[in-house]
């Protein structure tokens, strides 16, 4: 017979270990993103890669492969809507994390204070996250538009503000190799991320600018890197708490 796992006088009856939640979380959006532009490619090629002033162009936006067309829409917002639950819920555990730690007391305040601007950044880009994917550019531009922009400011300024936590945090010890490796990864991440969203933004600028042929590809080969490299460095969060686990306990009835 299968045992049952108690802790104290409470009964376990649901558990997901973190490396686990960390697939979920990262399979989704990464599966969604990859099935709306193949699925574009191969059935909306031409009205997907459409440009304004007609130049040749190669490759979707992001808004036009999640948004413009079906089954698509509908498979990115069931896949966004499906992880930004344990989003929220990441950040609340980033949040209880960084306060928990004893890095330099004398400056706690302020530490503090920054600890809470992250959470509210980490939220705010899911916010605008779910935001835009709900309402899409062919729906309402001006709306998605916005939300795209208010979603990048609010993930660069988190995944700023998430490594000077994590290095000021872990200042009071030594690391482990496997924590610099960590560490590392999220840098790189963050510094892809930084550049691919200043590419993508001087070739929107050219595209409309001057309407040059395959300049548009570039726009959208950088929005597909800051999509990827985003979901990266999310996904480090199973260095802080992949060997941690999600409990949902009862209490025990005593016969």
């Amino acid at each position: 017979m299968p045992t049952v796992e108690t802790v104290g006088n409470q009964q376990v009856v649901f558990k997901l270990s973190g490396s686990n939640l960390a697939k979920i979380v990262l399979s989704l959006p990464i599966g969604g993103f990859f099935a709306c532009l193949l699925l574009s490619l191969m059935y909306d090629w031409h009205e997907s890669t459409a440009t304004h002033c007609g130049v040749v162009n190669y490759l979707p936006s992001i808004s036009s492969a999640i948004g413009g067309f079906t089954p698509q829409r509908y498979i990115w917002r069931i896949c966004i809507a499906l992880h930004c639950a344990p989003r929220f819920m990441i950040a609340v555990m980033y949040f209880n994390f960084y306060l928990s730690s004893k890095a330099l007391l004398s400056a706690q305040r302020f530490y503090n204070t920054l600890v809470w601007v992250n959470m509210l950044l980490n939220i705010s880009e899911n916010f605008f996250l779910i935001l835009l994917t709900c309402v899409s550019s062919t729906e309402n531009y001006l709306v998605h538009e916005r939300s795209f922009i208010l979603f990048i400011i609010a993930s660069e300024c988190h995944m700023l503000l998430s490594l000077l936590l994590n290095k000021w945090s872990k200042s009071y010890r030594p690391l482990s190799r496997k924590e610099v490796a960590a560490d590392r990864k999220k840098l790189a991440m963050f510094l892809a991320n930084l550049m691919a969203c200043l590419l993508a933004g001087y070739f929107f600028y050219r595209h409309n600018k001057f309407c040059e042929a395959g300049i548009y590809t570039y726009f959208a080969a950088c929005e597909y890197t800051v999509v990827l490299t985003n979901i990266a460095f999310h996904g480090c969060a199973v260095y802080d708490f992949g060997h941690g686990a999600i409990s949902f306990m009862v209490p025990m009835h005593k016969d």
